[in-house]
């Protein structure tokens, strides 16, 4: 299967992201590309709850919706939208993935599970639940020969779903982000690669990258790590743009045969 992944530096107007997300998908569906993933917040980064809210729409009304349905119908794509923000009432939203399959058709949501509501620094604090509310629900949805188990960004730091996954017989882990610079620089790579070798899965985690218009910087380096945990094709923190390789999730069965660790968990009470 070939894979494009999208790094994006989305601003707080929907309509110009959605015009540079879909030059990437273009030039990654002509790149052979045949499922595409972008980033977290993939159509409006904007930290201001009640500018948000004014800003974006209920799913039937959602511009983003009907271009990548369009789009992927078109192109004859499977598109994995690493997340838009969804209005679900007036005073809340939801963080959700949106897969659409090459006839255009969405064939499956995944609700942001663990939101970030976390103090980086003293300067730096985020209370996502002040405006997401948390999805509940776990999805694996097929895609060729692929069956990718969905996850949005600080759902990394828990294992238990990757595993829950895993055993599910995922073979690909989607984890689109757009991680703060501080622990991007100090856990990304390393949660990513962990999130890997312990589910002998590949990860694909397409990222968000600079300073953005609402003053929020986010890292980048969004990746695509192989089941063995090596990192397969990375792109810098520096710049907007995509990547393309080719994955065989065939490997998967191999790595996992060759060290069975799933088949090895055991039930503890302390």
């Amino acid at each position: 299967m070939r894979v494009g992944v999208i790094q994006l530096c989305s601003g707080t107007d929907i309509a110009c992201n959605l015009k540079e997300v879909e030059y990437f998908i273009r030039a990654a569906a002509n790149d052979g590309a045949e499922l595409i993933v972008t980033p977290e917040m993939t159509h409006i980064v904007q930290r201001n709850p009640q500018k948000l809210l004014k800003s974006i729409y209920k799913e039937s009304e959602d511009p983003g919706v009907n271009i990548f349905s369009a789009l992927a119908k078109e192109l004859s794509v499977n598109i994995l939208i690493g997340s838009l923000a969804i209005k679900a009432n007036p005073n809340k939203a939801v963080n959700r993935s949106f897969l659409f399959d090459a006839k255009g058709a969405i064939k499956a949501r995944y609700d942001k599970i663990h939101l970030f509501d976390v103090k980086v620094s003293k300067d730096e604090i985020w209370k996502e639940s002040n405006i997401f509310k948390a999805g509940d629900t776990p999805v694996i949805v097929d895609v060729k020969s692929a069956k990718i188990g969905l996850s949005i960004c600080y759902d990394v730091r828990f294992p238990y779903l990757y595993r829950s996954y895993a055993q599910s017989n995922a073979n690909i882990l989607s984890i689109p982000s757009a991680f703060t610079v501080p622990t991007g620089k100090a856990h990304w790579e390393v949660l990513l690669r962990a999130r890997a070798i312990e589910n002998g899965s590949f990860v694909i985690a397409p990222a968000q990258v600079g300073l953005h218009e609402d003053g929020r910087s986010t890292y980048g380096n969004s990746m695509i790590i192989g089941p063995w945990g090596n990192i397969i094709s990375t792109i810098d923190n520096k710049r907007a743009d995509y990547m393309c390789c080719d994955i065989d999730p065939r490997e998967v069965n191999e790595v996992r045969k060759n060290i069975p660790s799933l088949s090895h968990s055991v039930s503890l009470k302390l």
